[in-house]
């Protein structure tokens, strides 16, 4: 398998310094700042991309599972809630809130319930993030 790889640059002190995340394929580039991680400023933060991370991977498992069971979707649309929080051991990322929406023809409520479960658990960004962080799914068939 092949290896992944980003990259980040950083300029200046914590709070008045900037910088630039990337992926190694420049797929994904963005700037990031003190005021775009801890507050509401412009930019992007690791815990976004970890969330978009965890979104695509976690959607990408779902399709997965779904077509596995006999239920191919037309659609997969998930959202990843990322929580920083500061705790004794300082900024840490203590929750993510998986809300995923899936059209899928021909598939009873009970079964796309314990399919969604199952890919959440079997989600390799899942299973890296699980051991800190809790992880919940609300996991919607629509139509």
């Amino acid at each position: 398998m092949p290896i992944r790889t980003a990259s980040a640059q950083w300029q200046g002190n914590l709070t008045e310094g900037a910088g630039t995340i990337k992926t190694g394929k420049g797929g994904l580039q963005g700037a990031y700042s003190f005021k775009s991680r801890f507050e509401e400023g412009e930019g992007t933060n690791p815990e976004e991309l970890i969330g978009a991370a965890h979104a695509g991977c976690y959607s990408m498992a779902f399709a997965k599972a779904l077509s596995d069971a006999g239920h191919p979707p037309t659609s997969v649309d998930t959202t990843a809630k990322v929580h920083l929080d500061k705790t004794d051991a300082g900024m840490t990322v203590t929750r993510i809130d998986l809300v995923t929406e899936a059209v899928v023809p021909g598939v009873d409520a009970g079964d796309f319930a314990k399919i969604a479960e199952d890919a959440k658990a079997n989600c390799p960004i899942s299973r890296l993030l699980s051991p800190g962080a809790e992880i919940s799914l609300d996991a919607r068939l629509t139509s």
